[in-house]
């Protein structure tokens, strides 16, 4: 039903096998599609080591968001691989150290700007730069970001929270604007699971804690894989009428707030 065998789908942000970029490729060449990643700098080369830990290791494409010939070269090289793309993974982020962990009021301007541009501005750039092939021969592409609860503020996200508000804004606008074309911009905000990005944020055991303590339907931060599904949705045609949306893949936390600990958990049983 997912219907990817044959289609091509671009992924960012791989950097090792425990993030949520790696098992959705992984997934997508299990259920036959075709997949290129993308790195840059040094870190290509951990990005080089984790594809070859996939069923069918792929050529790793350069792309540095914050530079916008990247954008440009890789739409060409795109062009003349594939001709077109189904879809695309937007699993990019980054914040300078003094824009995180408590550090939001003293944070200086040009962080906070590089922690925008990378984290929403970027989802702009990447949707833009290959709407043409996503849109190509009557495709119907997908654009799918990963994406953080952005509706309230968390301790020590700081300017990473205030990027990811900027995503859903960026995700939605998106959908207007390419709707016409037939393409689909949707995010999936995932709970906290232990990633590179995760480990950049020193309250991340505390946010994780409390998920796995209250989340509605539990969690399970050392599990990324289980958030491969929701993407999966995303990027195949079962969401064909699907666009602008936030899809929260976090246990229901999201929705409970103060969440449903354990000092309610016999009640709940009854």
């Amino acid at each position: 039903m997912l219907g990817f065998e044959g289609r091509r789908y671009l992924i960012t942000g791989v950097l090792n096998d425990d993030s949520i970029a790696w098992h959705t490729a992984r997934s997508l060449q299990e259920a036959g599609a075709e997949v290129l990643l993308t790195g840059f700098g040094r870190a290509r080369r951990i990005t080089e080591a984790a594809a070859s830990g996939l069923p069918r290791p792929p050529e790793v494409l350069t792309l540095d968001v914050t530079r916008p010939d990247d954008f440009v070269t890789l739409a060409k090289e795109l062009t003349e691989r594939w001709g077109s793309v189904d879809g695309v993974l937007h699993a990019v982020a980054a914040a300078p150290q003094e824009a995180l962990s408590g550090n939001f009021l003293t944070a200086t301007p040009e962080s906070a700007t590089f922690a925008l541009r990378t984290a929403a501005v970027s989802l702009h750039s990447l949707a833009t730069a290959l709407a043409p092939l996503l849109s190509a021969d009557g495709r119907r592409g997908s654009v799918v970001g990963l994406d953080f609860d952005a509706s309230g503020a968390w301790a020590g996200y700081d300017w990473m929270g205030v990027s990811k508000a900027a995503l859903g804004a960026v995700c939605r606008y998106l959908a207007m604007y390419l709707g016409p074309s037939g393409i689909r911009v949707n995010l999936v905000a995932a709970g906290p699971v232990e990633t590179v990005a995760g480990q950049a944020i020193s309250t991340f055991d505390r946010i994780a804690d409390r998920w796995e303590d209250e989340a509605p339907l539990g969690w399970d931060r050392t599990d990324p894989s289980v958030l491969t599904g929701p993407v999966l949705f995303l990027l195949s045609d079962l969401a064909a009428t699907v666009t602008g949306e936030i899809v929260h893949a976090d246990g229901g936390m999201h929705a409970v707030r103060m969440g449903a600990g354990p000092a309610f958990a016999e009640g709940a049983a009854r």
